[in-house]
């Protein structure tokens, strides 16, 4: 729940940045997306590992996204696909780690709507779009 509700805020926040408007919020109101304690290195590979590292590639990469989330022109286009084309690059990664088929399936489908959208022609419609729901597809996968 404390994943879906930190993407939910990053998104809203990336979609406001998108509308010109200006957030102002207490960083200690908002829970972290992902555990900053170091991971044992018994628990690469786990399923709950690689849902972390994958919570928090979308989530940087939102922020990441979020200054070209407005621009119309061509740079801030090709800057998106950029962030998309990295992002999906990890996220293949960290689903390569996985112990689980149906996971590293899950991770898939993320890098390959990544890939997509670091291709297309308008990446600010995946930003507006399938890009706040995507991390819903591993989310039966975690524990």
């Amino acid at each position: 729940m404390r994943r879906r509700t930190a993407m939910t805020v990053t998104l809203f926040a990336v979609a406001a940045l998108a509308a010109g408007c200006e957030i102002k919020v207490n960083p200690e109101s908002i829970p972290a997306p992902f555990s900053v304690a170091p991971i044992p290195s018994a628990s690469v590979g786990q399923p709950m590992y690689v849902c972390t590292e994958i919570y928090k590639i979308l989530t940087d990469g939102a922020v990441k996204a979020a200054p070209y989330a407005a621009g119309t022109d061509d740079a801030a286009k090709e800057n998106l696909r950029k962030v998309f084309g990295d992002m999906a690059g990890q996220v293949t990664a960290a689903g390569a780690k996985s112990n689980v088929a149906a996971q590293k399936s899950a991770a898939d489908l993320i890098a390959s709507s990544l890939t997509a959208a670091s291709t297309a022609t308008d990446p600010q419609a995946f930003l507006n779009g399938d890009f706040t729901t995507i991390g819903q597809k591993i989310d039966d996968t975690c524990p």
